[in-house]
């Protein structure tokens, strides 16, 4: 890879990934809602709303996945919880939209005041992943209970209006979609500023090697406190973005499996990247999207094998598979320049060469 400034092919190369997620959430918040409005239903560029709502929701899931990297792939920090904090947001998403239509929903009730939860904790390693799913789990089996006020296993569904608009319009789920994006771009562009930062710089640090960051006179506690909350709140906004786009949030949301697959998604993707993790939520949400149509039975083993092989043959995700690609072609365009600057160049005016005489031959005239 050029290492060169001013070498606007090595620089490109250098940032495709940005490039990449500018294309990404530009397409979530101009392209898709814009082929939604504009174009006519018959047009074949029109998008239709099961597209707008599908890109939504990955847009939702990305910003998952991006708050899960910022703990994991920069603090070594491996929630299984953050399924948790993304059902919370919906929920209170779900609680603001039944709140906001009164008696008109399917419980024809009002709903219940509700908390929040405070987690600060030192537990490190494979204790804290264990700890933060028996927290979740925990979570779920109390939101499975009618006598929560929460509905139960059923959830909260029914929603109508949204500030006033309703939910059913195109225009609406256009908005919504775009709203996706946006906070998508957002999110990856403030994680991306933390990393760069000397507070990401310290989270790596940690992640490398904690007692020496400790010895040096840093915190870890409050760093480790600062990316934890911060990740949270990504995934509490991702919720309350989801519910309205797909019209229900129920205790399933929270199950432990869904902490893992969102684990999953940074670990294809690549692991302390940002970028990578949004590729891999796009990549295996769409993947599951097609597969559990066409194969329905076989998606959970094509899930386990995609994150076995990645793990062994890729351990930097999809984006390191990318980045290789990229250097190979890099590479290869400059050898072939260098060859063919090196390759003598023949001058039409110039006579043709002489013809070999043999050993013993005469010249031919």
């Amino acid at each position: 890879m050029s290492q060169s400034t001013g070498h606007p092919v090595g620089s490109a190369v250098r940032h495709w990934d940005v490039w990449v997620v500018a294309v990404v959430c530009a397409s979530v918040a101009l392209v898709v809602p814009l082929l939604n409005v504009l174009p006519a239903e018959r047009s074949a560029l029109h998008a239709s709303e099961f597209l707008v709502t599908l890109v939504g929701k990955f847009a939702c899931y990305a910003i998952v996945a991006v708050a899960m990297d910022l703990v994991w792939g920069y603090a070594g920090i491996l929630s299984l919880c953050h399924g948790l904090f993304f059902a919370l947001g919906g929920y209170a998403m779900g609680m603001y939209l039944m709140r906001s239509i009164g008696t008109e929903g399917v419980y024809r009730s009002t709903l219940p005041d509700f908390g929040f939860f405070a987690f600060r904790s030192r537990i490190g390693g494979v204790y804290f992943s264990i700890i933060t799913q028996a927290f979740t789990y925990a979570a779920m089996l109390l939101f499975f209970r009618n006598a929560t006020g929460f509905g139960g296993n059923n959830g909260l569904t029914d929603f109508k209006r949204i500030l006033g608009y309703p939910l059913r319009e195109p225009s609406t789920r256009a908005v919504l979609c775009a709203l996706s994006g946006a906070a998508l771009a957002i999110s990856y562009a403030l994680c991306r500023a933390i990393a760069a930062s000397r507070a990401g710089r310290v989270l790596t640090a940690m992640r490398d090697a904690e007692s020496k960051v400790r010895f040096s006179g840093y915190n870890p506690v409050a760093y480790k406190l600062f990316a934890w909350t911060l990740s949270a709140v990504l995934c509490g906004a991702a919720g309350a973005l989801y519910v309205p786009q797909v019209g229900i949030v129920n205790p399933s949301e929270m199950q432990p499996s869904s902490s893992v697959e969102i684990a999953i998604w940074v670990a294809v993707g690549g692991r302390g990247t940002l970028a990578g993790a949004i590729l891999g939520a796009l990549f295996v949400n769409g993947a599951k999207s097609w597969l559990t149509n066409a194969f329905p039975t076989a998606w959970l083993y094509v899930l386990g094998g995609l994150f076995v092989v990645v793990t062994l043959l890729l351990p930097g995700g999809l984006l390191q598979a990318i980045r290789s690609l990229s250097r190979i072609h890099l590479g290869a365009a400059r050898v072939a320049r260098s060859v063919r600057s090196l390759a003598p160049r023949r001058n039409s005016s110039s006579p043709p060469p002489a013809h070999p005489v043999a050993v013993g031959e005469k010249p031919r005239p």
